[in-house]
Formats: C-alpha cells, structure tokens, sequence
C-alpha cells in the first residue's frame, strides 16, 4: 500500500487486510470511514489542487511534501496539508496487521533497546509522547541524519520528513482514528493500536533506513 513513487493522478489504493482484520483492537466501521472517507478526501484534494499545475503533476509526494516552500503560495499549504494527509494515512495503514509476533526483532528489536533501555520503556515514551499531542496529530519512530532512533510528533497532517527524519513507525491520534470504539479514552486507543503492529512491516523499513544505497 505504501508507493513512494506514486504521483498525479493519486489513488487511494486498497487495505491490505479487511476492515475487520484488526478487530477488537480496531473496530471495521473504523477502519473503513478512516480509509474510505478521511484518506479518500485528502487524496481527492490533493488532486484538485494539482490538476491546474501540470509542472507539478510528475512529482511524488515526499517530492511534494519536501519542496513545498518553493510553490505558490496559494497552494503551498492545501498541499502540506493534503499531500502529508495521504502520506501519514499512507504509512499508517501500511504498518498494521493482526500478525501476532507482539514485539520488534532482529536489528530493530536490538536498536529499540540499545535506545530506550527496554522495549516496555519504549511503548512507555511512545505513549508519552502519542499522548502529548494536543488536539490532531501523529506520533513517530523516526531515524536522525545519524541514523539514530528518536520519538518525534507533528501536528495536523505535517510529516517528519522536511526535518531530514526517515519514518519507521506512526500513529494516528486524530479522534476519527479512535472515537467510535474509545471515546475520548486516547490512551486506551493507544494501548490496543499496540496489539495490531507489524513489527516485521517495521522491521523492514528501519532496515531501509539505515542501508547505505
């Protein structure tokens, strides 16, 4: 589902799993308003924007996303906020399954604890740090210039990447994410979202993160 390369005309391509695979962590009329009506607008307006700049039609949304200073300035944020909105929804969805192999492994699992002490002391400042957004936003694993791992969050659709981060793992805590099945209860959301990652899926994009090519 996560296509770097993809560009003008976007598409909202399908779930790789069912809308109910994650239940009873994340409930199916979740997963499908989330995918089909939140993502489906940011994708639809992003379109509508670049319809009318066909010198921007051949770029990809990190190349949107990473050089949005440079264009007009009517457009300049209507793409931060859409381009980022299919990006983070993008990388979200890309990350999750009801895999059940409940923690990191490998260079990822060793790197978490090299970092954090523990992965249990990981998940805490994860969840810290998810819970520390105010109102809209994400809550990332990214790896630094240095090839460091490092808790960052953003607000509304902004993406790690204009500050030279490299995402490895996201989470939505914009209430349509959570409020069907948890109300207001963001921390619970958090704890169960906790249950649905692919680490194996993560694994793979710290490995692509830190590899010289």
């Amino acid at each position: 589902m996560l296509q770097n390369n993809q560009h003008y005309k976007f598409v909202n391509t399908p779930l790789p799993y069912a809308y109910d695979a994650l239940e009873p962590y994340i409930d199916a009329k979740t997963m499908e308003l989330h995918h089909n009506r939140h993502l489906q607008t940011y994708v639809d307006n992003l379109n509508n924007i670049l319809k009318d700049y066909p010198e921007l039609q051949d770029m990809t949304l990190v190349q949107l996303i990473c050089n949005a200073d440079l264009f007009p300035e009517e457009i300049r944020q209507p793409i931060i906020n859409n381009a980022g909105g299919v990006f983070n929804h993008q990388f979200y969805f890309s990350q999750l399954g009801k895999v059940n192999d409940g923690r990191p492994a490998d260079h990822l699992g060793i790197a978490i604890i090299n970092t954090f002490g523990s992965f249990e002391e990981f998940k805490q400042q994860f969840k810290e740090a998810a819970l520390s957004v105010f109102g809209s936003g994400y809550a990332w694993l990214v790896l630094t210039p240095e090839k460091e791992l490092k808790i960052v969050t953003t607000a509304n659709q902004d993406v790690p990447l204009p500050c030279h981060y490299t995402p490895i793992l996201n989470i939505d805590v914009w209430e349509h994410a959570y409020y069907l099945k948890h109300y207001n209860k963001r921390a619970d959301y958090i704890d169960d979202w906790f249950n649905v990652v692919n680490w194996s899926r993560i694994g793979q994009y710290y490995m692509r993160g830190i590899s010289p090519c």
